[in-house]
């Protein structure tokens, strides 16, 4: 089992929970990594190979693919987890370029696009019903987001842009160079620091993660608006990051290969995704579905129309920012986070159903034969 360090204040390791012999144990803590990465970007492991070495070789209950700008394998993955009846449930998610840095959405229904406007893109996730979460911030290696962004986006007035987390321990180069500024701004905000692996390689997948009360998909996006959630990774040691980005070098110099033969010698075979290709045709197609709905909604009643309750939202929010302005500095005031939590649970409540209900609807779509 890896040995994790470091966790975030308000850990709920301390709970206590009934026993099958009737006795007081410790309260099941579920684990997430929901950034890892699969050759559809920069990683060097398929989906099927992603979802089969968590289910073997660790203890995580939730993963995501968060692939850079593509959300195709993770797709796949949560594909392949729903057909097998793992124990590992699969989430949606992307890490994506906008134009203040990387920026990870979890609980996707579509692609996101890139080198938009960070508030634009945020705003983006939560229309979906996803969480938005910086990803490594203040790194100097990735394009890791500094200090003022993150303050755009937490002083906000539009509803939809604000900030679920924090991503304060990542086990890479990338995550450790900010874990310190990361750990003290989420205490300023008031926000929860989770934590994920980054890998790009399978034998990475879990060597960080976010600790959660339960073991479900939903229970780990619950405690992340609850602020119930906390952050663990371990530490890599330099011969290992050089043994782990020498397997990216030689994947991206595969991919390289391709590509010269795909353009320059016109070789009609398709970038591998690790996907299917009636299962990429499929996706396609639900994902225009998607969109063309949200579009439709866009164009009936406004942009703030694809969340139920509009008005409540607006003020909770407001409340929050209320709450924030009052403390009049006071770091982790009390009356700031029970209102920053309030407005977090309504939009995910309110969010989470829309995006549900386009998931049903989007069923009705007939599968290719394989």
């Amino acid at each position: 089992m890896k040995l994790a360090e470091g966790s975030t204040p308000g850990s709920p390791e301390g709970s206590l929970e009934s026993t099958p012999d009737g006795s007081i144990g410790p309260a099941r803590l579920g684990k997430a990594d929901v950034h890892i990465h699969s050759i559809a970007s920069d990683g060097t492991a398929s989906a099927a190979q992603i979802l089969d070495y968590a289910e073997t070789q660790t203890d995580l209950d939730v993963i995501a693919v968060a692939d850079h700008e593509r959300i195709e394998a993770a797709f796949e993955c949560q594909r392949l987890a729903r057909e097998r009846g793992t124990r590992v449930q699969v989430v949606v998610a992307e890490e994506v370029t906008t134009r203040s840095g990387h920026l990870l959405g979890v609980f996707l229904q579509a692609r996101l696009k890139r080198n938009q406007r960070l508030e634009t893109t945020v705003a983006e996730i939560h229309e979906q019903g996803g969480l938005a979460i910086v990803p490594h911030p203040f790194s100097a290696f990735t394009l890791g987001m500094r200090k003022h962004a993150i303050m755009r986006v937490h002083l906000s007035t539009d509803p939809l842009v604000y900030w679920d987390a924090l991503e304060g321990f990542n086990p890479s180069t990338a995550g450790r160079y900010g874990r310190a500024a990361t750990a003290r701004i989420a205490a300023e905000l008031g926000l929860p620091l989770v934590g994920n692996s980054d890998a790009h390689t399978m034998d990475t997948i879990g060597d960080g993660h976010t600790l959660f009360p339960g073991t479900t998909a939903e229970e780990y996006r619950q405690a992340i608006l609850d602020g119930t959630a906390s952050g663990a990774c371990i530490t890599w040691g330099a011969v290992r990051e050089v043994l782990i980005y020498g397997r990216q070098v030689r994947k991206q110099a595969r991919d390289v290969s391709r590509w010269g033969r795909r353009n320059l010698l016109r070789d009609d075979a398709p970038r591998d995704l690790g996907v299917p290709a009636d299962q990429l045709e499929l996706q396609r197609e639900l994902e225009r579905r998607y969109l063309l709905e949200r579009e439709a909604i866009r164009r009936a009643h406004g942009p703030a129309a694809n969340s139920a309750e509009p008005s409540a939202r607006s003020a909770a929010r407001a409340a929050a920012r209320a709450a924030a302005r009052s403390a009049d500095g006071a770091k982790g005031s009390t009356d700031r986070e029970a209102a920053r939590g309030l407005a977090r649970r309504l939009l995910a409540i309110r969010q989470g159903a829309r995006a549900r209900s386009m998931t049903a609807g989007s069923r009705e779509v007939e599968e290719p034969p394989a």
